[in-house]
Formats: C-alpha cells, sequence, structure tokens
C-alpha cells in the first residue's frame, strides 16, 4: 500500500482520506488550485495509484470531472480552496445530480474560529449544495488520534457509498483546516506509527458492487404499443441492445430510438428501430393512425418535444422503467413506474395479444420518412447545419464517443441522425440541459479515451472557453465540430423570433468571436469548412492527441426556416 505522511495532523488526515478512496476505487482526481486545500492536494499528489489533474477554472474543472466520470462510470473526486471556489462547482453538481453521474466534492475550509469574522477567502459553506447532492458531512478539524482517523476513514467510506447508492450523484465534503497547511514535520503524530497497523487498518474497505433490483413479478403487457428510449449509461452497449432487441421481437412493438440511446447506433441488434418519430408526431395523419395504448419507457424520454407532447395528448397507459430513485415522469402519464434494469424487465415480460398489421405500419411509414429526410438533406444548399448530424455517423470511426451540446445540436442530431451501425457511443448533459460545461465535459469525455468528438454551437463553445485552459494536461484527442451560426439557433423556432426588437439582441445574442484567433491564444488548430466534402476530409484526418475546432459557417434564420420546410413537407 502507498504510506501514509506522519509529519503533522494535517498531512496524516489527507493521506488516510486518500488511501481510503483509492482502496474504495478513485481513480482519478480534478484538482482546482488554491490554498487551504494543500494537506488534500499533496496527498492526492503523491499517490501512484491516482492520476491527480489540475484545472484552473472551477468551473470548468468540475465539468471536466463529470466528463471523466461519464466515460469512466465510476466516482471523480473533485477537489478546491474555501471560498467562492466551490461555489463555481454548483452547475456541475446540480447536472451531476439530476443525470446521476458520480461526484465526489471536497471543499476545504477556514476552522471554525476563522468564520464570521471577515477572514479573508471564508464564506458559509454548510449544505453549499442544498438539496443537490446525495450526502453532505463536515469533517471534524483534523486530529493526531487513532479513533478519530477510524471515524474519518468510515465517513469517508460512508461518502464514497453514497455516490453510488440508492442512486448515483454528487456528494458533498467539507474539509477544515489549521495551519500549517504544508506537510512541515512537527513532532504531533510520530507516535502513530506504532500504534497505527495500516495493513489491518485498511483491509476492508474494498469496492463494492452496485446492486441491480430484480424483478419478483411478471408484467403482462400487449396491444397496440410502442417502446420509447432514452439516453442511458451502460458499461456495454451492445449487450444492451440485444437485450432491447429480444423484448421488443418478445412484444411485437416499434422502437423509437433517441440518438443519445445506443439504440440507434447498434440498429442490426433491434427489430423494429423507428428513428423518424419526431416527424410522424407532427403529422396529423400519421399521429392518428399510429397513436400508441400502451407505451413502455425505457430511462428517459426522449429529445422530442413533439413526440412527448403527442403521447402526452394520447393519454396512453405508460410502464417507466429506471433503476434510480428518481421521479422520472414529467408527462404526469397513467404511469406504473419499475425500478429495474431492463436485463430483469426482459425476462419478467409476459407479452400479450401482438396486434395485427401495428409493427409493419410503423415499419413501413418510418422507411418512407428516412427515404424522405436522405432526400431532403442531400438536397439542401449550402452548410445547412442539421446536415452535419446526419453525416456523423458515417464519417466516424466505429466506436468513435461523441458528446453533443444542449439547444439546437442535440435536437438535430435526434431529427437527422439515421439508424446505424457505427457504435457510438453518445453524451449529453441532458440533466438540466444546460449549455454550460460543455467544452470542458466533453475533455473529460476523451481524457485517456479514443478520439472523441463534440458536436457544438457557437454560444456554448463560448461559455466554457476556459476549458482550453486543460489543454496543457489533456491526454487525448477531440475534435471540436462547432456549429457557428452567429447565435442561438433554437430561439428562432420558438414565438418569441416574432419579436424583434428585442429578440435579435436578448435571445439569439449574436457574438463577434473569431474562432480562428480563439483557438490560437490556446493553442489549438482551427480549420474553416468550405463544404461537406472538405468536412469529410478533415475528419478523416484524426490527430492522435489535442484539441482541434472544424468550424462550419451556417445562416441562422436560413437553416431555422429550413427546418421548418423539411418537416412540413414530411408531414404532409
Amino acid at each position: 500500500m502507498h504510506a501514509l505522511d506522519y509529519r503533522n495532523p494535517n498531512s496524516l488526515w489527507g493521506s488516510v482520506l486518500v488511501e481510503t478512496l483509492h482502496r474504495l476505487g478513485l481513480r482519478e482526481v480534478v484538482i482546482s488550485p488554491g490554498s487551504r486545500s494543500t494537506p488534500l492536494t499533496m496527498a492526492f499528489a503523491r499517490h501512484p495509484g491516482i492520476e491527480a489533474i489540475p484545472v484552473l477554472d472551477e468551473r470548468s474543472a468540475a465539468f471536466f470531472a463529470l466528463g471523466l466520470a461519464r466515460q469512466h462510470q465510476r466516482p471523480v473526486a473533485l477537489l478546491c480552496t474555501s471560498g467562492t471556489a466551490g461555489a463555481n462547482y454548483f452547475p456541475a453538481v446540480i447536472e451531476a445530480q439530476e443525470s446521476g453521474v458520480p461526484l465526489l466534492v471536497l471543499t476545504a475550509d477556514r476552522p471554525p474560529e476563522m468564520r464570521e469574522c471577515r477572514s479573508g477567502q471564508t464564506i458559509d459553506q454548510q449544505k453549499l449544495y442544498g438539496s443537490h447532492v446525495n450526502f453532505y458531512h463536515e469533517f471534524a478539524v483534523p486530529q493526531a488520534s487513532l479513533p478519530m482517523l477510524r471515524y474519518l476513514r468510515q465517513t469517508t467510506a460512508h461518502a464514497w457509498e453514497r455516490t453510488q447508492w440508492p442512486s448515483s450523484g454528487p456528494v458533498h465534503l467539507n474539509a477544515p483546516f489549521r495551519d500549517p497547511l504544508p506537510p512541515i514535520e512537527d513532532g504531533q503524530t510520530g507516535g502513530l506509527r506504532d500504534e497505527l497497523d495500516e495493513q489491518k487498518f485498511f483491509v476492508a474497505l474494498k469496492p463494492r458492487r452496485k446492486q441491480e433490483s430484480r424483478l419478483t413479478e411478471s408484467i403482462r403487457l400487449g396491444g397496440r404499443g410502442v417502446i420509447v428510449a432514452g439516453q442511458v449509461r451502460t458499461g456495454n452497449p451492445a449487450a444492451y441492445a440485444r437485450t432491447v432487441g429480444k423484448l421488443a421481437r418478445k412484444l411485437g412493438w416499434p422502437v423509437l430510438a433517441d440518438a443519445l440511446s445506443p439504440l440507434r447506433h447498434h440498429a442490426r441488434l433491434v427489430p423494429g428501430l423507428v428513428t423518424t418519430y419526431d416527424c410522424i408526431a407532427r403529422s396529423e395523419a400519421l399521429a392518428g393512425q399510429l397513436r400508441p395504448d400502451r407505451v413502455l419507457c425505457l430511462h428517459d424520454w426522449p429529445t422530442s418535444k413533439a413526440l412527448r407532447q403527442w403521447l402526452q395528448a394520447g393519454d396512453a397507459e405508460v410502464t417507466l422503467v429506471r433503476r434510480d430513485g428518481q421521479n422520472p415522469d414529467a408527462l404526469h402519464s397513467r404511469t406504473t413506474l419499475v425500478r429495474a434494469s431492463v436485463e430483469s424487465l426482459a425476462a419478467a415480460i409476459r407479452p400479450g395479444r401482438k396486434p395485427r398489421g401495428w409493427l409493419d405500419a410503423w415499419l413501413k411509414t418510418d422507411r418512407r420518412l428516412a427515404r424522405g429526410l436522405a432526400r431532403e438533406l442531400a438536397a439542401t444548399e449550402g452548410l445547412f447545419e442539421g446536415r452535419a448530424s446526419g453525416l456523423l455517423p458515417g464519417l466516424l470511426p466505429k466506436g468513435t464517443p461523441l458528446f453533443v451540446a444542449n439547444s439546437m445540436p442535440v435536437r438535430d442530431l435526434e431529427y437527422f441522425c439515421p439508424a446505424n451501425n457505427r457504435g457510438l457511443t453518445v453524451h449529453c448533459n441532458r440533466g438540466a440541459n444546460g449549455i454550460d460545461g460543455t467544452l470542458s465535459t466533453a475533455l473529460g469525455l476523451a481524457h485517456g479515451n479514443r478520439p472523441a468528438v463534440l458536436l457544438t454551437g457557437d454560444l456554448a463553445l463560448l461559455h466554457d472557453t476556459n476549458g482550453f485552459l486543460t489543454g496543457p494536461k489533456f491526454k487525448g484527442s477531440l475534435t471540436v465540430v462547432l456549429i457557428n451560426n452567429d447565435g442561438g439557433g433554437i430561439f428562432g423556432h420558438l414565438p418569441v423570433a416574432q419579436f424583434n426588437p428585442p429578440f435579435e439582441e436578448f435571445f439569439a445574442t449574436p457574438q463577434q468571436a473569431d474562432f480562428r484567433k480563439l483557438c490560437a491564444a490556446y493553442g489549438c488548430s482551427h480549420s474553416a469548412v468550405r463544404d461537406w466534402k472538405h468536412f469529410a476530409q478533415l475528419l478523416a484526418r484524426r490527430p492522435a492527441r489535442g484539441v482541434r475546432v472544424l468550424e462550419v459557417r451556417t445562416d441562422r434564420k436560413r437553416d431555422a426556416a429550413t427546418r421548418r420546410r423539411i418537416f412540413a413537407q414530411l408531414a404532409g
């Protein structure tokens, strides 16, 4: 094991905490620079089994950790100093809570006697994140005694468990320290070397596997139904797709899969896969013909607002399947909630009558609309931003990690990404649906991973330009496909777009940033995409490491009109 640091109470406290986390399975920590966190920073930095990654900006650091946790599907630690540093973690903490990503947030703090007396860099950090964490605890001020070290060990182990049970999410530990903060020998802890049997002290700490809930009763489903599949993180996407495929065959139902679901990218494993459901929901005639009586929703509702409104208006009976403890039914339907894995559900399903011609009607409609979409996209002039989403699956190597920004990029991916067998692993911060931390999350997803791609708009990238500061410590390759439409394209599809002024200034918010110069300032390569052939050529040349930006300049107003025209054409 890694030797503990007995130079003073703070260094021993920090090394016990870090060794405890390592024994439990921690492998990465993202550290924001600061003084009060010195005992923990030193302990993390000297531990050979933990990768300690310094990131200057706290908001970027938190989203980078979020991306790492998404990639590895295990908890990642965050560490910052006292004061407002921890407040900058808040957006990522909220996203982690809403999307069920395990984060262990460590905020260093002043000791009690230095609070509420105008001591520098001191704020009230008690329950800083409110209800947005699974668990909160403030450690005692470090003491050089075996009973207190036992308390530290067990409380840390409990906090680690709460990042994953009963639901994955963030945990906040506040850690006060008195001076001296560096590991300066002070003679207070030397006696503990003989008293503390390090091998015995840590022996009970082992990584715990998350228990899957098992269904003990069968579930009967039948009639005119659909399976709706939203975003899910899974360690084996192909196995997940096979399970859903078996479920679809058993029920004889179509599978409406979001582009964020692994199902759309393992199409051959999913009979009855449908990708054009947004077009169907927009068509009065098709929506009437294909309206289901039963809906089986896996994990989350897809991004499509048209689909959600259609299902809500139909008042179908819903069976919603999730493993965590959240209330997931934003449609407030007639819902039966099943807390189980899809594997357990598939074994428990007892199919009822399969309606004649139901699946065939769905698949015939989907094939016709998919051909129509492909035809309409190919006929668009210039660089229509939606076409990037349609082209990406065919241009990226199999298994590419793809992170997509919120607002228009995630919607275009849902609208225009075809069913494919490329095995892309698609991620998006759909917990809180914000644009903050987009670049940093993508960098965390790509760090130490195979070459990854970020599909983002200009505002989302500008909102997180400090993420580029991670570049020198970034180990991996990230290609940023930047859709630069000079503003917020999604607002052009909302009723407020009719009111200008103030629409353009206060909603579309066009910016004047020169992305070529911005990339140069951070040492990133930049290429301006001339046309789609050039786009394909650029994507084919993947750098082994570093960050590059491929800028696709589009016309926001023209593209909004193009989307409306395509949807109207297919709905008719």
